[in-house]
């Protein structure tokens, strides 16, 4: 298993006018009467634990009275605007429970939960720095995974609805030894189609703890699929390998289960499926997907070190030409995301496995 070393702190690249116009042509903008430096004025803090008396790297803060009501205002009309059309009829039935800090990682996000005092049935949100590279991730993954996301930009602030699921490394540890032969094989085939997803559109560091897994009841089974959840890694690294989850030691027990449960026939035969799916996507999502990467090749995403590395990289891998022409990170995704069309439409397959 490759010791894979990850940029220990990304810079923050700032939203600039042609995405900011991307996000508004595609209602992911709003207005807000709260941004995520308004949230950083809490008073004090005490230390959120799981069931198990561990550490969970949260801490739940507190803000003083005067301010907490205007917060608690304020994150009420988020919540409306994220989920509902934004109007403060429902404001009355909402109480905002919780608001807990976590400081490891780039995002260092808020996390709001707000309860519905009618049922007490209860919804996650998340308020971060706006990253450009963090909207780029979640648009590609509402683009191009089989799961859509909402989210919303105001000015440099990303609000971001939870992703419900069991954290990787929980499950792996917790639930996937207790799972029968054929759900694990369903895990392991997810495992490498998860795989591939995030290598075609160059999603970084997807540790165990970076994505959930998603178990559905459907009829007398369960199904499992894989979700990412983090994605401040969307094309900012050059090492290709940081684009494939296989490669992490914090997911060997998954490259293991793939080991144990799938031939190579049947991993090829996968792969080849989730590119299908995907060049589907790109067709389906054509024109906004086409503006998306027009904002990313004028942007910058990461340094010219990286891109250097990773376009060579690449190159080696694919022998597509096109590699070498890329000038920047969103031209790299454009070639990569080409090279897949152009093998779902028949050409050079063989290349990709």
């Amino acid at each position: 298993m490759e010791d894979l070393k990850i940029s220990k702190k990304k810079p923050s690249y700032p939203i600039n006018d042609k995405l900011q116009s991307y996000l508004e042509r595609y209602d992911r903008n709003m207005r807000s009467p709260i941004v995520y430096d308004d949230l950083l004025r809490f008073q004090g803090s005490v230390v959120v634990y799981d069931e198990d008396d561990e550490d969970t790297l949260w801490v739940r803060v507190y803000y003083s009275d005067s301010e907490r009501e205007e917060i608690d205002f304020a994150l009420k009309r988020v919540y409306s605007n994220l989920i509902s059309d934004g109007n403060e009829y429902i404001f009355k039935y909402l109480n905002v429970d919780s608001i807990d800090f976590c400081t490891f990682g780039n995002s260092q996000p808020f996390r709001i939960k707000v309860r519905n005092i009618l049922n007490d049935n209860y919804t996650n949100f998340y308020v971060k720095k706006a990253d450009a590279s963090r909207v780029y991730g979640l648009e590609l993954e509402h683009m191009l995974s089989p799961h859509y996301l909402n989210f919303l930009v105001y000015k440099d602030t990303l609000v971001e609805e939870h992703i419900a699921g069991i954290p990787g490394d929980v499950f792996m540890k917790d639930m996937l030894p207790k799972c029968t032969p054929v759900e694990q094989s369903q895990i392991a085939k997810e495992f490498v189609k998860f795989n591939e997803r995030c290598l075609i559109r160059l999603l970084g560091d997807m540790r165990s703890y970076n994505y959930v897994i998603v178990p559905t009841h459907d009829f007398d089974h369960v199904v499992y699929k894989i979700r990412a959840i983090d994605f401040d890694q969307q094309s900012y690294e050059g090492k290709l390998n940081i684009y494939r989850p296989q490669f992490f030691k914090e997911n060997h027990d998954m490259v293991k289960l793939v080991r144990r449960k799938i031939q190579k026939e049947s991993v090829d035969q996968y792969k080849i499926e989730e590119r299908s799916i995907v060049a589907r996507r790109m067709i389906s999502f054509n024109s906004r997907i086409n503006l998306l990467l027009d904002c990313m090749m004028n942007d910058t995403l990461s340094t010219q070190e990286h891109i250097e590395m990773l376009r060579e990289e690449i190159y080696n891998f694919t022998h597509d030409l096109e590699f070498r022409r890329s000038e920047g990170m969103g031209s790299i995704l454009k070639n990569a995301l080409d090279f897949v069309k152009r093998n779902y439409q028949g050409i050079n397959m063989k290349n990709f496995l």
